[in-house]
Formats: C-alpha cells, sequence, structure tokens
C-alpha cells in the first residue's frame, strides 16, 4: 500500500509519450500558461506603482484614467489567455484520451473469450469510461495546472523579492507551515482517492451484473437482498467520497488562516513603520502595499491548489496504471496465421486433440474425429462432455493445448483469424443481439450486405412476414439484447444473419433446445436450407432433429465414444442408443 502512496514515475512518464501526437495543440496550451504566468504577478505591480504614482503622490486624474484602461487591458488580455489556455489543454488532453480509448477497446476485443469468463464486464466498463476520464484531468487540469502554477510562484515571490526583500520574507513566514499541511493533506487524499476508484468498480460491477440478469433477480424474488446489497456498497461509495470531502473542510480553512496571517504580518509590518515616519515617507509605503496584498493572495491560490491538482496527477497515474496493465496484457488469441485465401470444402481433421480451460483439467482428451467436406456431424452427449467446446475450438474462441486441427493439409492456426471466421458461422443457443434495428443485428452494419440480401434470405428462412408485421419492419429497434422478442424469434434472427454471411462452414450449438415448435419447424426448415451445400456441424440436445445427419458423434466426459449415423448407432447397445432410450421414453411418458 505504501508503494501505491507515491506517483508512479514510470507510468506517469508513459503517460508523457502520448504528447508527441499533438505537438501543436501542446505548445499552444503551453505557450498561454507561460504568459500568463508571467503577466498575472506583473498586474499586482503595475497597479502598486498606479496607486502610488497616480492617486497617492499626484492625483492625476487624466493619466489614472489611462493606466486604469491599461490594467482593465491586461485583465482582457489575461481572460482570453486563459480562455486559449483551457480550450487547448482540454483539446490536447481530450484527442490523446480518445486515441488510448481507441486503442483500449480495439486490443479488448482481440481477447480470448477465456478472459471474460473470468473477468466482470462492470471493471472493463469502468477502464474504459471512468478510468480514462481521470486521465484525461491529468493532461488538462493537472499536469498544464500544476506547470502554470509553479511559474506563477516564482515570478510572485521574485516580484515580492524585487520591490522590498525584507516585506518578502516576512509575509512568507506562514509558507513552511502551509507546505506541512499541504503534505499531509496530499497524502490523505490520495488514500481516499484509491479508496474511491475501488468502490466505484465495485458499483459498476454490481449495477451491470444485476441489470443484466434482472430477469434471474425476479424470477427468485431477490429485489430486497440484491436491493440490500447494492445499499451497503453505496454506503462505501459514499463514505470514500465523504473522507475526501473531510480532508478538504480542513484543508482550506487551514490556508485561509495562513494567508490571513501573511496579510496579518503585512499590516503590522505596516503599522510598526508608520511610528515616528513622516507622512511623506508613510505615503511612500501605501504602493508597495497594495502590491503586496494582491500578490499574497495570488501566491496562497496556487498552493491551496497545488496539493489538489497533485492529487490529479496521482489519481490519474493509478487510473492509468490499470489501463496500461490491460494494453499490456498478452491475452489475445495469437493471430499468426497468414494464409487469407484457402477451400473450405476439405475434411477437418481433429488428431490427438487435448483441452482444457485450467490447467490439466481436460474438458477434451485424445479426440481423432474428421469431418468431411459437405457433410453435416451432429455432437451428442452430457452437459459438460465437451461439446461446445469442440466447436469453440474450430472458431479459435479457445486455444488447445496438445494435438492439431487442420483443415486438409493446412493447420487451422496457419490461416488467418479474421479470414477464418468469416467463413465460420456459429447460432448459438443463447442468441445476442444488439440494441439496434432487426436489419442492423443480420447485417452487423456490414456495407457489403444490402437490405435485399437480407429481405431474400429472411423469406428463405421464413420469416419475412413476421418481420414485415412489426412497426418499421426491418428497421424495428429490438431493445437490449433484444429482449422485446421471444426467444425463438431471436433464435430464427440468428439463422437469417448466418445465411446472409453465407458461411463456408456451419455451426449450430443446440439452437432449438429452448424454441417452441413452431419456431423448432422454421428452424428446421433454415437448417435444412442453410447445410445444403456446406459443412454443418450441430450440437444437439433433442436427438429427433439430427437423425438425418451424415455422422453422429457420441461424447462423454471429453472422449469420443461412438461416432456413425443414427441407424448404424442403434445397430449396438451403446451410448448412443441409450440416450435415445432415455428420451423417447420420457417424450412417451
Amino acid at each position: 500500500m505504501a508503494k501505491k502512496n507515491k506517483l508512479n514515475i514510470a507510468v506517469f512518464k508513459r503517460l508523457l509519450s502520448y504528447w508527441r501526437t499533438y505537438k501543436g495543440l501542446f505548445f499552444i496550451a503551453v505557450s498561454c500558461t507561460l504568459l500568463l504566468a508571467i503577466i498575472g504577478p506583473f498586474r499586482p505591480w503595475l497597479i502598486g506603482e498606479v496607486v502610488q504614482k497616480y492617486i497617492v503622490e499626484t492625483q492625476n486624474g487624466e493619466e489614472l484614467l489611462t493606466w486604469t484602461l491599461v490594467i482593465l487591458g491586461i485583465l482582457l488580455l489575461e481572460g482570453v489567455l486563459q480562455f486559449v489556455s483551457n480550450y487547448f489543454s482540454n483539446l490536447f488532453a481530450q484527442s490523446i484520451i480518445r486515441d488510448i480509448r481507441q486503442q483500449l477497446m480495439g486490443h479488448i476485443l482481440k481477447f480470448r473469450i477465456r478472459y471474460f469468463d473470468k473477468t466482470p464486464v462492470g471493471s472493463l466498463v469502468t477502464r474504459l469510461i471512468s478510468d480514462l476520464e481521470a486521465i484525461t484531468d491529468v493532461f488538462s487540469s493537472g499536469m498544464m495546472a500544476i506547470v502554470g502554477d509553479l511559474l506563477m510562484l516564482v515570478f510572485v515571490i521574485s516580484g515580492m523579492f524585487f520591490v522590498d526583500w525584507q516585506l518578502a520574507l516576512l509575509t512568507l513566514v506562514p509558507i513552511p507551515l502551509l507546505i506541512m499541511a499541504t503534505r499531509i493533506f496530499a497524502r490523505v487524499v490520495r488514500g481516499t482517492q484509491m479508496q474511491e476508484s475501488v468502490q466505484v468498480t465495485k458499483l459498476n460491477t454490481f449495477v451491470n451484473e444485476r441489470l443484466t440478469g434482472i430477469s434471474v433477480v425476479q424470477l427468485f424474488g431477490r429485489e430486497k437482498i440484491e436491493a440490500d446489497q447494492f445499499d451497503a456498497i453505496n454506503k462505501d461509495h459514499r463514505q470514500a467520497h465523504v473522507n475526501a470531502v473531510w480532508a478538504y473542510s480542513i484543508f482550506f480553512p487551514i490556508v485561509e488562516l495562513l494567508s490571513s496571517m501573511s496579510i496579518a504580518l503585512l499590516l503590522v509590518w505596516g503599522a510598526l513603520h508608520v511610528s515616528g515616519r513622516s507622512s511623506s515617507e508613510i505615503e511612500s509605503m501605501y504602493g508597495t502595499i497594495f502590491s503586496f496584498i494582491l500578490w499574497i493572495y495570488m501566491l496562497y491560490r496556487p498552493i491551496r491548489q497545488m496539493a489538489d491538482k497533485f492529487n490529479i496527477l496521482q489519481r490519474g497515474t493509478v487510473r492509468a496504471e490499470r489501463v496500461f496493465e490491460i494494453l499490456d496484457r498478452e491475452d489475445v488469441i495469437q493471430d499468426r496465421g497468414t494464409i487469407d485465401d484457402c477451400a473450405f470444402d476439405q475434411t477437418i481433421v481433429m488428431k490427438e486433440l487435448y483441452f482444457a480451460y485450467n490447467g490439466d483439467d481436460w474438458v477434451l482428451k485424445d479426440i481423432n474425429l474428421d469431418i468431411a467436406s459437405g457433410q453435416t456431424v451432429a455432437f451428442v452427449g452430457a452437459t459438460g462432455a465437451g461439446k461446445s467446446s469442440i466447436v469453440n475450438l474450430i472458431g479459435r474462441f479457445y486455444e488447445f493445448q496438445k494435438g492439431e486441427i487442420r483443415l486438409g493439409d493446412v493447420d487451422l492456426t496457419e490461416i488467418d483469424l479474421t479470414y477464418l471466421r468469416k467463413n465460420v458461422a456459429i447460432v448459438l443457443q443463447d442468441v445476442f443481439l444488439f440494441s439496434d434495428s432487426i436489419l442492423n443485428n443480420i447485417t452487423l452494419n456490414d456495407p457489403d450486405i444490402s437490405r435485399a440480401q437480407v429481405i431474400e434470405a429472411s423469406k428463405a428462412v421464413g420469416v419475412h412476414e413476421f418481420i414485415m408485421s412489426l412497426p418499421g419492419n426491418y428497421d424495428y429497434q429490438v431493445g437490449e439484447r433484444g429482449g422485446i422478442l421471444s426467444v425463438g424469434q431471436r433464435q430464427l434472427l440468428s439463422f437469417i444473419r448466418a445465411y446472409v454471411y453465407n458461411p463456408k462452414i456451419l455451426i449450430l450449438d443446440e439452437a432449438t433446445s429452448s424454441v417452441d415448435s413452431e419456431s423448432e419447424a422454421l428452424i428446421q426448415r433454415a437448417t435444412e436450407h442453410l447445410t445444403k451445400g456446406r459443412t454443418s456441424i450441430i450440437i444437439a440436445h433433442r436427438l429427433s432433429t439430427i437423425q438425418k445427419a451424415d455422422k453422429i458423434v457420441v461424447l462423454e466426459k471429453g472422449e469420443l465414444k461412438e461416432q456413425g449415423s443414427h441407424s448404424e448407432l442403434l445397430k449396438h447397445n451403446g451410448y448412443y442408443k441409450t440416450l435415445y432410450e432415455m428420451q423417447f421414453s420420457e417424450l412417451e411418458k
């Protein structure tokens, strides 16, 4: 924890390396910040001189008016520079964050499915949204502001010593106390910000999971329980913010007290110097005191904000460390394949194939299997037998540990990953639809697929009339995850999606296990249409749907037990016949 309380210099340097992409914006912002740091401290000195010469000494109204207009012009210039500095600082920051967010999202999209099995979606949302927003502040209001404040301090203190070094030393007496208070404040706030970051991730993860699984929450009557759990997490989140507010509520009054002490010392000095001096000598002090009062307020403001700005750097660096941890993570499918033009009408060969999700806990063991081109092969077996694992390996969503999978004589890993997946379509049991139109969910916004092709595919599958009955027909918004549609309707849309992409290899993963009889009839029709002339792999729950398959492969605890046609497997008392008799005896009951 102690290490976490210090600014991670390596991460901070890596963040700063992004500035090179937008040098122009950076130099404009820095130039404006530098000019503000010079003009700001110059103005109190000028005001003091004007007060001394044209109010105290000469009472020259015309000159006073002229110089007042000059000072107003300087104030206007400061305002313009402040606007330009803020605008280009934020533009610079947002441009960098846009690039990092794009890079992060692109990297996450390439991760193995295994990574998403273990990582809550809410934590990834936090990295992409909240964490990157915190990093934005590093460039816009953190680093730039600290540079400007430090320069401001240098010029203010230089001006004070230039005018009267003794008075400068006197008014700076409270500064060591302020520096100590600032260090304590910075340490406390760093801890609270780390707590806040942890609580934000917990809150995002909890909300994301509960809203995604709202049907389960309501089905089992867990509304009160989940609300109570949320209340506990929300209280921790609030407490993290309250701890930070508590630190600020103590620190800022201390700063105001110390700045008032500097003013008091200035007034004491003035009172002591009045005693025994002539009126002309007293009058000569007015301009100096006026300038020093303005300088003191200008001095304490950046020091007061310095701790806050440093904590912005700290918070941004901590968040950046978490973002870079994902960017540096080598958890993507290794796409070493260079072949982007090969014949998919070849036999798929699995030889001595072993696969495990964790360690040596083998899900598939010594699988030896040939799937001939144009053949329809069905996989059956109990839950956990390894059926879905095989199709995931063909699509290279997971990597096997031992053995090989070939397409003819070509190793599957030698084929370009994008090209491979473009020629393999998987229709899953649990269909995911985006919160978009039916048309876009079918085409996935691919400009090469026309509306006419989608309509043709819908007619082939037998869903065209249903879609046309909806408000907006093919532009109908299906809602989040397609929740407005039934399970069968979502499944049929996934068949149309597979149809329009015209894959060479089709995989149906228990596509009819959760649909009604009417939808199943449409899906059977779509299956026959879709499997014609292409290699097809079907994972079946209902054995009645696969009796026409060219080959049926029986898996049991990750091992290949039997293979053959429906009639061949029923000729002897094996695993398939047992499954078949059990299923049909249940139907007869």
